[in-house]
């Protein structure tokens, strides 16, 4: 049975919104240190993106609630849109770092809103595969992105960013036209009318809570030690230079995207904790082989097989959300807010804390660390049902 005709609508937004990313994020960094900038204050653009995010995130699910997730979610598209067009004509350096953090208010937005409305207008026996479609989307469109960035950098550094705002304004007018509900908007939904989730009452559910942890692991494991670590793991211990580390990350990539619909499909056929205690598995036990890993082919391996293990368990984990925020008869938008924090309070601190492992032990004690808590997160899903 095909996707609802809305959840596809969204997965090829989420699409083109990551490929618009993807075509700034090479751009980024060397437009901040076009103001005759170090490389800390240009990691900071990205910083201050991540952290804005973070704070606004709890906002983000109240107005969720009051005013629907189609309306935040074109708003969220408008205000990204709206910062990116604004970095295109910063005039200084303290001017970029303000309007591409401001930006993460927009991104807050429309991330949690995608969330609900996948949610809502995703039948229950179908969320694995919905959600799956959703990350695959967004995870080609990352990867596609980029390459249309480096030809618009040989244009002009700022070219990106116009591009970037472009996309968006256009992803914004046709889900604003093609996904409102008749007869709901901002302007007639009333507070009252809509029951409010908190996310107290979401800790009630065991399946939230250990959601909780996986969304941690996967912020901690692929946006943090993936990300910084990995490459400088290859550099320090396997190839001794870093034209191998794009291809690490890759094979990451890789792996997730060839089995994400597989995680999807086996979390509406098979359930959702078993499929999530599987690839959380995987994931640990690559994690501690990663480790140990000394040439580069069995790195390219490993990479590949641990981005596989994550691909099995991000489905069931966001469909197991949905099953929580779904059964309460209302859009979730708190609960939604906090299990996207969580993912961006692991994706802060395991950079921080796998290098500080590192400087203790050395990287496999970092990975180590990192197996632990999949470890951990495996533990809390044992008391879960098992759909």
């Amino acid at each position: 049975m095909r996707l609802p005709f809305d959840v596809r609508l969204l997965v090829g937004a989420g699409f083109v919104v990551a490929v618009g990313y993807g075509i700034v994020a090479p751009a980024l960094p060397e437009y901040a240190r076009s103001f005759n900038v170090g490389i800390t204050a240009a990691a900071a653009v990205v910083s201050g993106f991540a952290l804005v995010r973070l704070a606004f995130a709890p906002v983000s699910g109240q107005l969720i609630d009051r005013l629907g997730e189609q309306f935040v979610f074109s708003c969220g598209l408008l205000v990204v849109g709206a910062s990116s067009a604004a970095c295109a004509f910063a005039r200084s350096y303290a001017e970029l770092l303000i309007v591409r953090s401001l930006g993460g208010v927009g991104s807050t937005m429309f991330t949690v809103a995608a969330a609900s409305l996948l949610i809502r207008r995703t039948p229950s026996g179908m969320r694995g595969r919905a959600m799956a479609a959703w990350a695959t989307g967004f995870l080609a469109g990352t990867v596609a992105g980029p390459l249309v960035g480096g030809a618009l950098i040989g244009i002009s550094l700022r070219a990106p960013f116009l591009a970037y705002a472009g996309v968006l304004v256009v992803v914004a007018a046709v889900l604003g036209t093609r996904l409102r509900e008749p007869g709901v908007g901002p302007a007639v939904v009333r507070r009252d009318a809509i029951p409010s989730p908190t996310f107290v009452a979401a800790l009630r559910s065991c399946t939230y809570r250990a959601a909780l942890t996986s969304n941690f692991l996967d912020g901690w494991a692929v946006f943090g030690i993936r990300v910084v670590l990995v490459p400088l793991f290859v550099v320090d211990e396997v190839a001794r230079s870093g034209s191998w580390s794009g291809p690490a990350l890759t094979a990451f990539a890789a792996g997730t995207v060839v089995t994400l619909p597989l995680g999807g499909h086996l979390a509406d056929r098979w359930g959702r904790r078993p499929t999530v205690i599987v690839g959380t598995l995987i994931v640990a036990v690559t994690t501690l082989w990663l480790g140990v890993s000394t040439s580069v082919v069995e790195l390219l391996i490993v990479c590949a097989v641990s981005g596989a293990g994550t691909g099995l368990m991000t489905p069931p984990v966001e469909a197991a959300v949905a099953d929580v925020v779904a059964d309460d008869g209302n859009r979730g938008g708190p609960a939604l807010a906090a299990f996207q924090m969580v993912g961006d309070v692991g994706a802060i601190f395991g950079p921080v804390l796998g290098g500080w492992a590192v400087e203790l032990g050395g990287y496999p004690a970092a990975f180590g660390l990192t197996a632990l808590i999949a470890c951990g997160s495996m533990l809390c899903w044992i008391p879960v049902s098992r759909n």
